[in-house]
């Protein structure tokens, strides 16, 4: 089992920053790890997303939306070929740190045999850059300075 976890304080509302993850056409506007989100954010879909690590090539794939409470929790789960074998799950929470503030959680946990294999050394340090530099962009986005 492998994690990346990070997180990011932002000067807006819950709501606000809600809003701006859950507009999956603009993310390819301002979104610079995750370039495409195509679905439904209800439990049981389908998505389509593609990624694009810091320094990498972009991939897609063809998750499960798990949970989605509004104004706070959006997750879901991917895998390569069969269960057990490369598996991710991928989590946005937003909680409130008061009136206009807001901390952002972006985190994934990757299981399956070949996890430890595969998120490690350059790939898991990509991954990483990737979430942060989302996490930066939708700071701007949702304080409303992103050009």
């Amino acid at each position: 089992m492998q994690r990346i976890s990070t997180s990011i304080d932002i000067a807006a509302p819950v709501e606000r920053v809600w809003a701006v993850l859950m507009d999956f056409p603009a993310y390819s506007r301002w979104n610079p790890f995750i370039v495409a989100l195509v679905g439904s954010a209800v439990p049981g879909a389908k998505l389509r997303v593609t990624m694009r690590p810091e320094g990498g090539r972009a991939m897609s794939f063809a998750p499960t939306v798990i949970a989605c409470e509004p104004n706070r929790e959006f997750r879901w789960k991917g895998k390569v070929l069969v269960p057990g074998i490369f598996d991710g799950e991928h989590c946005f929470r937003v909680s409130s740190l008061g009136p206009g503030a807001s901390r952002f959680l972006h985190e994934e946990l990757f299981t399956g045999i070949l996890a430890p294999l595969i998120m490690r050394g350059s790939m898991k340090a990509s991954t990483q850059a990737g979430f942060e530099a989302m996490n930066r962009a939708l700071k701007l986005r949702a304080e409303g300075s992103d050009g």
